[in-house]
């Protein structure tokens, strides 16, 4: 029996219309459909294209054992998510072998802060594994803030708001335009390394971009304390133009 294909499946950024026409028609055309979720809830990937998979499809939850409730830095921390991806991928790699392609459902672009890229090293030495990349959310917030996000030469810097306080200093000072992804309950750290940096007027949170409910905010005048997870901090480049 030959080999099937697991696709990684690039969904964009919360919006279908977004979704490349590739990654809607091998949906469109799935068998067995794979997403990850938190235990209890539907999942924001499946969500996404709920209207998209076809009937008689048949899906494949794959739970996240931990969320936030033991911290990063924790040794069980890796250990149960390693064995949660052993897990997903022998469910995976044993469809493939019986000749059966699945499609991986994946918000944003799957080689870019996502749950598939340890699934996709863990299996693409053996079975075929094909990504299909999607626009991600970064690139919709800032279509969002309604300004470009790069002029000229400017140089970029993504950063995750987990980053230590300092590092984030470093960064933004050492960048024309600047991405926060990651935020949620840092939040105040990131203010505080705005400021520290001399960019916090300079700053924009979008919540949701691309979703129902999407929000475009300065930094400086928002109440949170802590953000929801699909926020994203902007400060945008102001480089070289005719």
């Amino acid at each position: 029996m030959t080999m099937a294909t697991v696709y990684g499946l690039g969904l964009g950024p919360g919006d279908p219309d977004l979704m490349t026409v590739r990654a809607d028609r091998l949906l469109r055309g799935a068998r067995h459909v794979a997403f990850f979720r938190k235990a209890g809830c539907e999942g924001k990937a499946r969500s996404i294209v709920a209207d998209l998979i076809p009937e008689g499809a048949t899906e494949h939850p794959m739970e996240y054992p931990v969320t936030t409730e033991i911290p990063f830095d924790d040794p069980r921390y890796n250990e149960i998510l390693a064995a949660f991806y052993a897990d997903s991928t022998a469910r995976l790699k044993a469809l493939a072998e019986a000749g059966e392609d699945v499609v991986v459902l994946c918000e944003g672009d799957p080689f870019f802060y996502g749950s598939f890229m340890h699934l996709y090293t863990r299996l693409k030495d053996d079975v075929a594994v094909e990504v299909v990349p999607g626009i991600t959310g970064m690139s919709a917030a800032w279509t969002a803030s309604g300004a470009p996000i790069t002029w000229g030469d400017d140089v970029m810097s993504v950063l995750p708001g987990t980053l230590p306080e300092e590092v984030l200093v470093r960064g933004i000072k050492a960048a024309d335009a600047v991405v926060v992804m990651k935020m949620g309950r840092h939040l105040g750290k990131l203010r505080r390394a705005l400021l520290l940096a001399g960019r916090a007027e300079d700053a924009w949170i979008v919540e949701y971009a691309a979703m129902p409910g999407q929000t475009v905010t300065r930094l400086a005048d928002y109440p949170g304390r802590t953000a929801p997870y699909f926020s994203i901090v902007l400060v945008h480049g102001q480089g070289r133009r005719p």
